[in-house]
């Protein structure tokens, strides 16, 4: 078995840590990182629970292994709000919050992903229509909500920041 030193910066904080060559992305943050906002769900790209933005876009960490994203920059959803994972609700990306305060979400397992890829669609399209909303989260499972809800919070995290100084809607 190989190993590997790489570096990564994860949520603005710079990791050292030696992984195997087989060492998934999303295993290197949970298990030796302990970044544990991307869950591990079906480990092959279909659910989604394991969204990070790497470098900017929003991949499934399942998918990649840890040597992949050597040098690169990780935000996880802990990294999404002022101050990181030990933040008040006060301090919650408006994104987050939309979640929270239009029940995006009901066990919670799939919402780090969703946040995630919802953060990467209305980077790239602050005013989407509902089936737009819909067609970019199709690579997203919540078998709880029945994503009426979760429309409901990337529309309402639309208004907030389209409503938020340019220099701080982007988030990240």
């Amino acid at each position: 078995m190989y190993e590997h030193d790489i570096t990564l910066t994860v949520n603005g904080a710079t990791e050292e840590l030696t992984v195997e060559s087989r060492t998934l992305l999303v295993h290197a943050l949970r298990d030796r990182l302990d970044y544990t906002g991307p869950n591990v769900g079906c480990e092959s790209g279909k659910c989604g629970a394991c969204t990070v933005h790497l470098d900017g876009d929003a991949v499934k960490s399942c998918t990649l292994l840890a040597v992949q994203a050597d040098g690169s920059d990780v935000t996880t959803v802990e990294g999404m709000a002022e101050g990181g994972a030990d933040s008040d609700a006060d301090a919650l990306h408006p994104i987050q919050r939309a979640f929270h305060e239009e029940h995006g979400l009901q066990c919670g397992y799939c919402t780090p992903g969703m946040v995630m890829t919802a953060a990467q669609v209305l980077e790239e399209e602050p005013d989407p229509s509902r089936e737009a909303i819909r067609a970019s989260l199709k690579g997203n499972i919540c078998r709880c909500t029945g994503y009426h809800n979760v429309v409901n919070a990337v529309e309402s995290a639309a208004d907030s920041l389209r409503n938020l100084d340019p220099s701080t809607a982007g988030g990240e």
